[in-house]
């Protein structure tokens, strides 16, 4: 948490001064940013270490920022950092939520119409303020007053992947107390929802004042809402809620399932049981008020005449008709996936190289690992040309050299994240297309089309022989971006037409596609793919947040194509 919210300082630093036009150091600043919030160590244990010198040893952090980074975790506040606030007041941090505007537009919206944070910014987009400034005009304005609706609606909701490392620790320190028989994870948290709005832990123990006086007790909690032998809340200084409860053993199951939810699922649940003249509360499930089931959750849905559902699908999408008729499916595990196609190298100034991106895929377990860096269009993100994907290619038989002359199977595919123009065709030559072993491609530009128009660009770029998969078909960014305007159905069916692969992004900000459109997918027969879009080795960790989302949309190990071995991955991509 530590690294969280000094990297979100870092950060804001960095956008200080490059609004007061301070060469160099923004750069510096946020680049320290982001390697903290990617950090896995604890920066408090690496100063702990070592002090302000092995603060230095971190990748982009010099003398000036570790001695800033040490007077955080010495008084929690940086000096430096309020007195820029002072002497700047914007807020930054709140205005650069919006989607397009950047540090430059929210110094002049300051500077000509006292703009300070999102309360101000819609009151003057409403008048009609803004449209009059040079370089914004009615669109602009039309667009902020959506960015600023779209950033209420996701207002107290957290990344499954920033909550759910918390929760773990939670419950990691739970374990410890001999007073905890069993605890587990409930909420949305347990369904893997892509956002999260609150926790809910469950635990069984004997001895609930210890439970609830070792909960209140934790670091990191601003206000305890409420402290009970049964349940206490509290609130964390990262901003969200921890509800815990403590449950008897004999209704462990049925409490969990209750918790668990959702809201819609419970409610169907409830009508079976009246149906079957049976109650079904926390507590159990009860025949004439005489407790018959609801130690295990297994006991429950059995009682009800259902399979046991995986937490992720109880949303009362058709699980619960699955259930009854015995027909759910078996749902995709991390273990079954094979590889990684959408990893970017230093080629394109990702961090890591190709080799240290293997070693990773090593680690994870994989049989094949995919290079796949940007095309030229992409210049801010060093977009490679036909000839640099020429040399990127030597370098890639170069290491699968290597791994031949050692006897080793795995395998570094080249491909390529090449940009979808706002004609539907791609900024690299097909001759250059056809020579790597498969091609994604991604919408990164003109984002807020018309939707028949964003509609006929990616299904031309899907007729396109040479490229195989579509990158994060939507181009959401949760809380901070909507998907583009597009006919989704119409994507999906254009897809199962051209043997076109739709992927799963697991960047924890993406998650698309979404888990309604995976499951839609699906039925279709629409062939998708799991790639971890990641720009440095650590990311590719988040692998498991597309599993989750896969899930969520009911795929099975068949639907995902990089559950498949690398022949018969091959091989698809050949038939293609």
């Amino acid at each position: 948490m530590i690294n969280q919210e000094l990297a979100k300082i870092l950060y804001e630093i960095g956008s200080y001064l490059q609004a007061n036009e301070i060469a160099f150091k923004p750069y510096a600043y946020k680049k320290a940013s982001y390697v903290l919030e990617q950090l896995e160590e604890d920066v408090e244990g690496i100063y702990k270490r070592g002090g302000v010198k092995e603060l230095e040893k971190i990748s982009g952090v010099g003398k000036n920022i570790a001695e800033k980074i040490e007077e955080y975790l010495k008084t929690g506040k940086i000096k430096y950092y309020q007195d820029i606030k002072k002497k700047f007041p914007l807020n930054l941090g709140e205005i650069l939520k919006v989607e397009g505007l950047g540090v430059k537009k929210a110094k002049v919206l300051f500077e000509k119409l006292k703009i300070k944070n999102l309360k101000d910014l819609e009151q003057k987009a409403k008048a009609g303020k803004i449209r009059s400034l040079e370089g914004f005009g009615i669109k602009t304005e039309e667009n902020i007053l959506k960015g600023i609706a779209f950033l209420k609606k996701s207002k107290g909701r957290f990344l499954l992947a920033e909550i759910l490392p918390k929760v773990k620790e939670v419950v990691g320190n739970f374990k410890q107390l001999k007073e905890v028989q069993k605890i587990a994870i409930a909420g949305s948290v347990r369904r893997r929802k892509e956002t999260i709005g609150d926790i809910d832990i469950l635990v069984v123990s004997k001895n609930p004042k210890k439970i609830m006086d070792f909960f209140v007790s934790q670091p990191g909690i601003v206000k305890i809402w409420g402290n009970g032998l049964k349940k206490s809340s509290v609130k964390m200084k990262a901003g969200f809620d921890i509800d815990i409860r403590v449950v008897p053993e004999k209704s462990y199951g049925a409490a969990l399932q209750y918790f668990s939810g959702s809201k819609e699922h419970n409610i169907a649940l409830r009508k079976i049981a009246l149906e079957k003249g049976l109650k079904l509360n926390e507590y159990g499930v009860f025949r004439n008020n005489k407790y018959i089931a609801g130690k295990t959750e297994e006991s429950v849905y059995k009682m009800l005449g259902l399979q046991w559902i995986y937490p992720e699908i109880r949303e009362d999408r058709g699980e619960i008709q699955a259930g009854l008729k015995g027909d759910l499916p078996k749902l995709v595990e991390l273990r079954d996936i094979k590889g990684d196609l959408h990893c970017h190298s230093s080629w394109n100034g990702g961090q890591h190289s190709i080799k240290a991106m293997v070693d990773m895929a090593i680690v994870l377990g994989y049989a094949y690992l995919g290079i796949s860096d940007h095309t030229k269009f992409l210049r801010i993100e060093n977009g490679l040309d036909e000839k640099q994907l020429t040399e990127q290619r030597k370098e890639i038989d170069k290491l699968n050299s290597k791994f031949n002359s050692q006897n080793s199977k795995f395998k570094i595919l080249q491909g390529c994240e090449a940009n979808i123009l706002n004609n539907g065709s791609v900024d690299i030559k097909d001759s250059a297309l056809e020579k790597l072993d498969y091609v994604i491609a991604g919408v990164h530009s003109s984002l807020k089309m018309p939707k028949e128009e964003m509609t006929n660009r990616i299904i031309i770029a899907m007729k396109n022989p040479h490229i195989d998969i579509i990158a994060h078909p939507t181009g959401r960014l949760l809380g901070k971006r909507a998907a583009y305007n597009l006919d989704i159905e119409k994507i999906l069916r254009v897809a199962k037409e051209t043997n076109t692969i739709l992927e799963i992004n697991s960047f924890p900000q993406r998650l698309d596609l979404n888990d309604i459109n995976i499951k839609r997918a699906i039925e279709i027969g629409v062939k998708l793919i799991i790639n971890s879009d990641a720009h440095q080795t650590n990311q590719m960790k988040s692998m498991e947040f597309g599993v989750y989302q896969a899930r969520r949309g009911w795929a099975e190990k068949k639907n995902i194509l990089n559950t498949f071995s690398l022949s018969k991955l091959l091989n698809h991509f050949k038939q293609n």
